[in-house]
């Protein structure tokens, strides 16, 4: 595959995960934040501020889960290269 349309590809899937990861996020922090049945047509005072605790949250863990994929990432492809070095007649 030629590295433009590699690139694409690469660009396609990250915006496919990112609004993946905000659907999950909007639906995980609604059901948590916001009654069912809805009292009035505006957030809460309460809501509000369950809803911005609940993002900050879920996006904080989602960057942390990101580092710690590409640090494993990394080192899989380190190991990898020390495998095929080590299999490499000299």
């Amino acid at each position: 595959m030629d590295p433009v349309k590699a690139q694409q590809l690469a660009a396609e899937l990250e915006v496919e995960m990112m609004a993946d990861m905000y659907n999950r996020m909007t639906g995980a922090c609604h059901r948590k934040c916001v009654p069912p049945h809805y009292k009035e047509a505006e957030l809460s005072k309460g809501e509000a501020v369950c809803l911005d605790r609940c993002v900050a949250k879920y996006l904080d863990v989602h960057e942390r889960m990101g580092r710690k994929l590409t640090e494993l990432s990394v080192q899989d492809e380190e190991l990898m290269k020390k495998m095929q070095q080590g299999n490499m007649p000299q």
